[in-house]
């Protein structure tokens, strides 16, 4: 998300006042000290003993995938004879055979080295000047750190983290300073913050996960917040009146996994954070652990967030603190989350809405603080509380369903007496040993009725298709595959294969080639660099890919250039396809301007029958234009150009999921630059991409911290779909509508496009569903701030007419926690609004609890 400086102003939240409220909220006595412990790479870990979130599932290949059984799409065009295959692949004396599929499990012995460590790196930035001696991946070793637990690596870490010329302080956003900071195990005493730079990915031994330890000297101020933290992704400028280094809500492409963070040596009365996480999309942070304090006192915090616009983390483990989380953040997924032994499980000191996937709450005595006026919805599924007094402390809703908004669903309580409270008031719902199947508070829609009926109470329980869920009921939520169990033999590299990565050398047969041969027998690794192709690339079940530093894939040349016959980019899997596909930190994108036709992504695939949720895409993005090497930025496509289609072109359509296809998309951002990240960083850009995620799938598909943004004619369409998952979902419309008004500068397409546009309706939808079933989303965030480049429209709500559209023609759609901006009709049935903006006015956004197609 990109906003003027006044809308940015706007939405800006005043850090002192936030602070007051959090810590001036009602006093919380503590629990005595109470968890089970585990060793975790040599330290003491509190684990609560309680189920597991999701049931474990491999990360690896079944041993025999489906083959293909029906064929449409043709093949791609690159292919060589086998005498050109043999060259490609025996170049450097390499082997061009396979043997065998990748084993089930891997066989990596304890003593050996994570792969990431192992393996040759020879990524490189291609549009950094100086491409060929800019470091991509920096052991923190190679720069001093020594891991010992004794030694101070602080300026260790951060000279790995800032080395050569990155974007830091003074710095708005840039892509060609790239970096993988990694922690081979052990313990990495710290005394000051690890100042996280734009484009930064911290990952640690995933093996034996290494311990970030906060010295009891650590200085908690400074460039950091109040308080401070170890890791800080925005720091504050001192002096600068609460200046920091980037705008929060453009704050994009960060990332820390495999690290445990230990504060229990810093004083319990010391403001002491972990994380302070203010950013925006393109951003994760999975497996995690986090230690603090539990001493009655402490005034530790997990992770601390002030603003932003997410976002995704999860997998994560907080044991004590004052907080787990003390967050505030237009939206954000979270999935997999265990507190243990804390004040408050998480603390919610505002939002527009939020998702929270898999939670475990033990031993707090609140498990959900959202008590402040700001904290506009939040929805809580598969939650598992034991030992907590109150699972939700709230503030008295206003009686209008305007504020507070909250959703529960398949909630277990053990030992819990309240369910939902107000502060300092009434038992809203009793809890004890139970299960919530569904319950909320806010305004509650049904159909075409136009009446919202504000509830505090039980609602309808929505129908789950039984492929989205785990043996034990709950919303399938896997993780990223690390392959941590897999030996660095497992692997080829694609540079080690005769890929160039340049971002101009032609890599179309060589990668055809590359996945043809190791597709199911080997673990293909793309070095860090921008790889083009100017023709279809087929990606094979049993393909699984990993980036490094989000490598980039691009579609570029004539083939991709003629709307009227879109053609795909990247193909994964063909019509009929089953078997196992993962795709980690891989960025899929097009070079301008000849790329109007662009299909990017094809997801074909299906899962195979025995391993749910076997075909996805994690930590991964779909990013056009706005970026060195794209030939798209304000040279050539300034905003006060509006006709100037031919040379901005972007894409097609971004990601098409087709109707025999399954897939699990997590922490996806479908984005259309609307300004640029390079050169300034800033500025505004027109530039044009027809669509955004179309899915045709029959199920199962689960889309979980996804977002869509400035697509001409559909951010999200799902057009005869049936059981899909969606948790948060979170679009913006194009800045420039309605000049042109949609589908402009594209041509309507009846294979791809629902029905031409009613003339009040000039702008794109952010949400369209057809003849579609069981629909289940919890968490969406609607949004259009601008109406041709101008944000007066916010002040009248009124940037477009409608926003989301379901026709009269699909069933089993529910849609809890939305909140829209600017958009005079929050939900249209057939395109006649139906659940209006004026009625569920929520400060900034529009918020409702449900509607429901029945």
């Amino acid at each position: 998300m990109a906003v003027s400086a006044s809308l940015h102003s706007f939405l800006k939240l005043s850090l002192l006042s936030v602070l007051l409220v959090a810590t001036t909220n009602a006093a919380i006595t503590p629990l005595a000290e109470s968890s089970s412990s585990v060793e975790v790479s040599g330290v003491s870990t509190s684990i609560p003993a309680v189920p597991a979130t999701i049931a474990p599932e491999t990360s690896t290949t079944v041993s025999e995938a489906s083959s293909i059984t029906s064929t449409t799409s043709p093949a791609p065009s690159t292919s060589t004879d086998s005498t050109e295959l043999d060259t490609l692949l025996t170049s450097g004396g390499l082997k061009p055979a396979c043997k065998g599929k990748l084993p089930r499990q891997g066989t990596a012995r304890p003593e050996e080295p994570f792969w990431l460590e192992a393996i040759k790196h020879q990524g490189k930035s291609p549009y950094n000047p100086d491409p060929t001696g800019y470091r991509v991946f920096r052991n923190v070793k190679d720069f001093g750190a020594v891991g010992d637990g004794v030694h101070d690596d602080t300026a260790a870490i951060n000279e790995a983290i800032s080395s050569g010329n990155r974007c830091g302080q003074g710095c708005e956003a840039s892509t060609i300073s790239p970096a993988v900071v990694y922690f081979p195990k052990g313990t990495y005493l710290v005394s000051q913050p690890l100042l996280a730079y734009y484009y930064t990915q911290f990952i640690g031994d995933a093996k034996n996960l290494p311990v970030i330890l906060a010295a009891p000297s650590f200085d908690f101020t400074g460039l950091t917040v109040p308080g401070g933290a170890v890791f800080d992704a925005d720091p504050y400028i001192p002096g600068g009146n609460g200046a920091q280094w980037y705008i929060n809500q453009n704050n994009f492409f960060r990332s820390i996994r495999n690290v445990i963070i230990d504060l229990r040596q810093v004083p319990s009365s010391t403001e002491a954070t972990g994380i302070h996480w203010q950013l925006s999309q393109a951003t994760s942070l999975a497996n995690v652990v986090i230690e603090m304090s539990t001493a009655p006192d402490t005034r530790h915090r997990g992770i601390f967030m002030e603003n932003g616009s997410g976002g995704y983390m999860g997998d994560l483990v907080l044991n004590g603190g004052q907080y787990g989380l003390a967050v505030g953040n237009q939206q954000f997924s979270v999935k997999n989350i265990t507190v243990s032994d804390a004040q408050v499980g998480v603390f919610s000191i505002w939002n527009w809405g939020w998702t929270y996937q898999g939670v475990n709450i033990r031993n707090c005595s609140v498990g959900f603080d959202v008590n402040n006026p700001g904290a506009g919805s939040n929805a809580i599924i598969d939650a598992f509380v034991v030992d907590t007094p109150t699972f939700i402390r709230m503030a008295q809703a206003a009686g209008d369903g305007t504020t507070g908004n909250l959703i529960l669903n398949n909630a277990r309580l053990q030992n819990s007496p309240i369910a939902v409270g107000v502060n300092n008031g009434p038992t809203l719902l009793k809890g004890g040993t139970k299960t919530i199947a569904s319950w909320g508070q806010g305004n509650v829609y049904h159909g075409s009725n136009s009446q919202g009926q504000f509830t505090t109470g039980d609602l309808p329980v929505p129908h789950k298709a039984s492929s989205l869920l785990d043996s034990a009921g709950r919303i399938v939520a896997r993780q990223q595959p690390q392959y941590e169990n897999y030996r660095v033999s497992d692997f080829i590299s694609v540079k080690d294969y005769g890929a160039k990565g340049d971002g101009t050398t032609d890599d179309t047969k060589i990668l055809q080639k590359i996945f043809k041969e190791f597709a199911d027998c080997k673990i293909i690794f793309f070095d860090a660099g921008h790889y083009i192709v100017t023709d279809t690339i087929y990606i094979p079940s049993g393909t699984r890919m990993v980036g490094e530093a989000w490598s980039v894939l691009s579609g570029k040349g004539p083939k991709f250039a003629d709307q009227r016959r879109p053609r795909v980019v990247f193909q994964v899997g063909k019509e009929g396809e089953r078997g196992i596909v993962e795709i980690s930190d891989i960025v899929f994108s097009t070079v301008g301007p000849q790329v109007a036709g662009a299909i990017i992504v094809e997801w074909n695939i299906h899962e195979p029958g025995n391993v749910k949720a076997g075909a996805g895409m994690w930590n991964s993005h779909i990013r056009t234009g706005g970026v060195a090497g794209t030939n798209l930025l304000v040279e050539q496509c300034p905003t006060s150009s509006t006709d100037n289609f031919n040379n901005c072109f972007a894409a097609f359509l971004s990601l098409h999921i087709t109707r025999g296809a399954s897939g699990y998309f997590e922490a996806t951002w479908v984005w259309l630059a609307d300004h640029q990240l390079d050169v300034d960083g800033l500025t505004q850009i027109s530039i044009y991409s027809g669509r955004g995620i179309l899915s045709e799938s029959q199920g199962p598909v689960w889309l979980v911290g996804t977002g869509s943004e400035h697509h001409a004619v559909y951010q999200y369409r799902l057009s005869g779909a049936k059981d899909h998952y969606m948790g948060l979902i979170q679009t913006e419309s194009p800045y420039y509508q309605p000049t042109p008004s949609a589908p402009v500068p594209f041509a309507y397409n009846p294979r791809y496009d629902l029905k031409p546009y009613a003339s009040d309706a000039p702008s794109a939808w952010a949400l369209s569903i057809e003849r579609s079933r069981n629909i289940l989303m919890f968490g969406a965030g609607l949004y259009s701030f601008f109406r041709s480049y101008s944000t007066e429209c916010t002040g009248s709500r009124a940037c477009q007419a409608q926003i989301a559209n379901i026709d009269k023609l699909s069933g089993g759609i529910n849609i809890f926690s939305l909140s829209t901006v600017s958009s005079t009709e929050m939900i249209s049935v057939n395109a006649q609004g139906v659940v209006h903006d004026a009625d569920n006015i929520n400060g900034f956004v529009s918020t409702i609890a449900l509607w429901s197609s029945e």
